[in-house]
């Protein structure tokens, strides 16, 4: 039986959490940050799909006018993989798909993921987002494709995938494109 909170792997003891007990006396211990363990503090980075118009369609300018939203609608299991990873203070690329295809403005996710109300299964979570600003131009799927740099990320290999990570190089791609 091991220590809780600790697991072993060729025999050396791991810390599986955030917190170490450190002993103070011979009866006393205390909790203290675990010295080895540096959170990553920097925002990630994401891109999320959205119909911008017709009967369940949402757009970039609707969340501008609105200020905030409720990211909801996602069943992918990929997709669902990728919201949970998101934190408060990620920056998401808000990208209109059909007839459109293209990344138009910047959110923020302002909540932990947690179940969807609207949802009986709570395995289908939703994020809050806010505003953040508007690109200086769209950035369309074409001109992504054309661009050797883009060719291995999810939106040109995974086209139908809705919520997925953006690697910085290439978010900061995107925005020096829609500089131009």
């Amino acid at each position: 039986m091991g220590n809780p909170g600790f697991r072993t792997r060729g025999g050396l003891w791991l810390c599986t959490h955030d917190f170490v007990r450190v002993r103070t006396g011979e009866h006393t211990f205390k909790k203290i940050k675990h010295p080895l363990i540096q959170k990553n503090q920097m925002a990630n980075y994401w891109l999320a799909k959205q119909e911008p118009s017709g009967p369940r369609g949402y757009n970039f300018e609707q969340l501008k006018k609105e200020k905030t939203t409720v990211w909801d609608g996602v069943h992918n299991n990929l997709a669902l993989k990728h919201m949970r990873e998101m934190k408060s203070g990620d920056l998401v690329l808000f990208y209109h798909t059909g007839d459109e295809r293209q990344a138009v403005g910047i959110m923020q996710v302002t909540s932990k993921p947690y179940p969807n109300p609207k949802e009986e299964n709570e395995r289908f979570i939703v994020v809050d987002v806010k505003y953040k600003k508007t690109l200086k131009r769209p950035v369309t799927l074409d001109e992504m494709k054309k661009d050797k740099k883009f060719k291995d990320w999810e939106l040109i290999r995974i086209s139908r995938l809705s919520v997925m990570p953006v690697p910085k190089p290439i978010w900061d791609a995107i925005l020096n494109i829609s500089q131009t």
